[in-house]
């Protein structure tokens, strides 16, 4: 498990803390005796795919896909050729109202992530068909630091939060430059509460355009 160039730098301090020793125990441990996922290379991959000097959004998620083959480091996507989960499919019906682009039939989101869409889940480990199964080991303190980082950046940014654990963070995002877009969850069991409709692509573009920024390409081909 590593982290590099710019978020190594900022988040340096929190490698140090004991927290961080004991999850990294922990999480070692979990790999050596049972089913983890994500692959234990692409725990770190939102950071990865996404460079601190590069993040011009966020998206957060709760915990990984806990069934076999899903998990791919990036909050809400899989693999290309893994059905696509029922979130990802309520995302993609708002995308389509939102943008009018056709639904993908590969749930990759590493297009958006290269982008600067930071694809940040907030608990980055889970156990095979045990979801939440990682919760309160420690990677929500490392998870809180890495949206600290982003809120002392001066620069325009766009933060996309879906759903009730996403939105506890809003009270972290300060900045008068950073832009918050809150709304349900893209669960079946929420998406109908909020979530359709809340236009959060476009709405998201139409910020970064305002400020100067290239805005993101939504679209998966």
């Amino acid at each position: 498990m590593a982290i590099s160039g710019g978020w190594a730098e900022a988040l340096k301090g929190e490698f140090r803390k004991p927290y961080y020793k004991e999850l990294y125990q922990t999480v070692l441990s979990e790999y050596n005796s049972r089913v983890i996922y994500p692959p234990s290379a692409d725990i770190f991959n939102a950071f990865a795919y996404t460079p601190l000097e590069n993040v011009k959004a966020v998206i957060l998620g709760q915990d990984p896909y806990h069934e076999e083959g899903q998990a791919n480091g990036l909050c809400f996507s899989v693999h290309r050729g893994i059905r696509i989960p029922p979130s990802l499919v309520n995302i993609y019906k708002e995308l389509h109202d939102d943008l009018g682009y056709e639904i993908p039939s590969s749930g990759d989101l590493t297009h958006w992530a290269e982008q600067g869409v930071l694809l940040l889940n907030t608990v980055l480990t889970v156990r095979a068909h045990q979801a939440n199964s990682h919760k309160g080991i420690g990677w929500e303190t490392f998870t809180d630091a890495a949206i600290e980082v982003l809120a002392r950046q001066s620069r325009p940014m766009v933060f996309i939060l879906w759903g009730s654990q996403a939105r506890k963070k809003r009270e972290m995002i300060t900045n008068p430059e950073h832009f918050v877009i809150e709304s349900a969850h893209p669960s079946p069991f929420s998406a109908y509460s909020g979530f359709f409709g809340s236009r959060p692509f476009s709405r998201c573009n139409a910020y970064l355009q305002s400020k100067g920024i290239e805005p993101v390409d939504w679209e998966i081909r």
